[in-house]
């Protein structure tokens, strides 16, 4: 028993010490919610690159009685300190997709802009609020321009 409270209140003390000690990770993961036409939440990773670029990729799922789908887009950011721990962010990228509907089944591609702003906590959390369009390419599914609008939440490590 005293083995084990001392080995939580290690991991406890190195838990808290990296969360605090930590301002830029090179990984964060975590969720992008919105209406997403339709594909509701994504779970989304960012790749940091240097102190001013990263990558993002969003993967989103879409299953309901009238269509089943899915859709990867990859984004490259940049992003610029505002003030305190406020970035501001902006972004261009691509994604691939495919669906499956009663009348037929397919693949689509899509081209995405990006812009948002977000939050850096001093523990490894990270809030942004962005609106990413998307114009896709498919006649049956997504060949309109979609304006997605959604909330992140994610873990830095």
């Amino acid at each position: 028993m005293k083995y084990l409270k001392r080995v939580i209140i290690s991991i406890a003390f190195l838990v808290s010490a990296n969360a605090f000690s930590q301002t830029i990770s090179k990984n964060a993961l975590g969720l992008r919610v919105g209406d997403n036409d339709g594909f509701g939440g994504e779970i989304s990773y960012q790749r940091y690159l240097s102190e001013n670029n990263r990558l993002e990729f969003d993967l989103g799922f879409r299953d309901s009685k009238n269509v089943e789908a899915f859709k990867l887009v990859g984004l490259y950011q940049w992003v610029f300190p505002l003030e305190n721990r406020f970035n501001w962010y902006v972004g261009a990228g691509a994604g691939l997709g495919s669906f499956n509907n009663p009348e037929n089944s397919g693949a689509f591609a899509l081209v995405a802009g990006n812009v948002g702003i977000e939050y850096n906590f001093n523990i490894p959390l990270l809030l942004s609020l962005d609106v990413r369009p998307e114009l896709g390419f498919n006649d049956e599914f997504s060949d309109d321009l979609d304006l997605d609008i959604a909330f992140g939440i994610r873990y830095q490590f």
